[in-house]
């Protein structure tokens, strides 16, 4: 799978933007300001519909535009698609795929896979749980894009739960009936998400064990594993829909008196260890980064054992390594169908990606 060519207009920072890419490396050479890390996020967001880097859309449309346009020609296995995604400020996006438009912007969810590593991923490790529940879930989409359904399903029968709860709180004589119709939603929508999330860690924990050791050989072994609010969960989904509804009525009257809903798995965690300890708190800088790495290259390696051919995307990232690390991350990039590398300066490039370099400066992309 690769991107043959992209183009971008009024996205970020770009008026517009085209160039043709091809298989192998793509380095985009530009100082901190000039709209290189744009231009991948715009092919990350047609491979995920969000951004690394912010929570909404509205900031991705050049300021003075009412919206932003990217376009991408997807090759995978000799297959050329063309996918457009409009987004606009306060109303609904669209999309097309070979210029038709489709029923809704996630139907295009699968025709692009990337796995993205970028300075922002830190936060994997020394972040919320929200953003190890958010690698989690678009690992899900990636590989099966019909959980993206299933994650818009679960956020809105959480919303419109909490929603209630709160109204409850402020009135005693609410009819609790319809929370008790919410509770059925919310376990059914949860138990299979949570399903989802437990296969997914079970299936990549070995491979991002096995990523870390290779970039950070002189450290601790590095673990992943699930936590769930509700404790132990069994395999099949309809015993988690059993538990999450034994919960949610265990824990009623604490929600009623909150007015937040207290199960479920927007409470859950990706739990990451090095040797016995908590990474959180105890792993070093160096740790930190290598297991953050370790995370997408385990995300890459299972997709590929998936039969899925990925882009890969490192965004700014070689300056933040050290020579062993970015020795260790260019083998693995080196071995990818495309690679797309932005750096400020090409030196902070490993030698053995060499392929097409552009250099992005004052609004112009050319290849040199």
């Amino acid at each position: 799978m690769h991107v043959r060519h992209l183009q971008v207009s009024d996205f970020r920072s770009w008026e517009l933007a085209d160039l043709e890419l091809e298989p192998g490396a793509s380095v985009l050479v530009g100082r901190n300001g000039q709209g290189k890390t744009n231009l991948v996020e715009a092919i990350g967001y047609v491979a995920t519909l969000g951004s690394h880097r912010v929570s909404s859309d509205a900031p991705l449309i050049r300021h003075g535009a009412q919206r932003a346009v990217v376009r991408t020609a997807v090759v995978n296995e000799d297959r050329e698609l063309l996918v457009e995604l409009e987004i606009t400020a306060g109303k609904s996006n669209r999309a097309r795929i070979n210029r038709g438009p489709v029923p809704r912007p996630r139907d295009v969810l699968g025709i692009l896979r990337t796995v993205l590593f970028a300075p922002e991923d830190l936060s994997l490790v020394r972040g919320d749980p929200s953003d190890r529940r958010r690698f989690l879930d678009e690992m899900l989409v990636l590989r099966a894009p019909r959980y993206a359904g299933v994650r818009s399903d679960y956020d809105r029968v959480l919303k419109q739960r909490s929603a209630l709860l709160k109204t409850v709180k402020h009135s005693r004589s609410a009819d609790l009936s319809t929370l008790d119709v919410w509770d059925g939603h919310l376990a059914k929508h949860g138990a299979e998400l949570l399903a989802a999330r437990l296969k997914l860690v079970r299936d990549m924990k070995d491979h991002v064990t096995s990523a870390y050791a290779e970039v950070a050989p002189e450290s601790r072994p590095a673990l992943i594993s699930y936590r769930s609010s509700v404790g132990e969960i069994p395999e099949d989904r309809e015993s988690i829909e059993d538990l999450l509804l034994a919960e949610l009525d265990r824990v009623r009257r604490q929600e009623i008196e909150r007015g937040v809903c207290l199960v479920g798995p927007h409470r859950d965690d990706l739990d990451l260890t090095l040797g016995e300890l908590p990474a959180k708190g105890y792993a070093s800088h160096g740790e930190s980064w290598s297991f953050a790495l370790a995370l997408r290259l385990g995300g890459y390696e299972l997709m590929r054992v998936d039969g899925i051919e990925p882009v890969l995307v490192l965004d700014d990232v070689f300056a933040e390594l050290d020579r062993g690390r970015r020795r260790q991350l260019a083998k693995v990039a080196a071995a990818a169908e495309q690679v797309l590398i932005t750096a400020a300066v090409a030196e902070d490039v490993p030698d053995e990606l060499t392929g097409a370099r552009f250099e992005v400066h004052g609004g112009e992309v050319r290849r040199v």
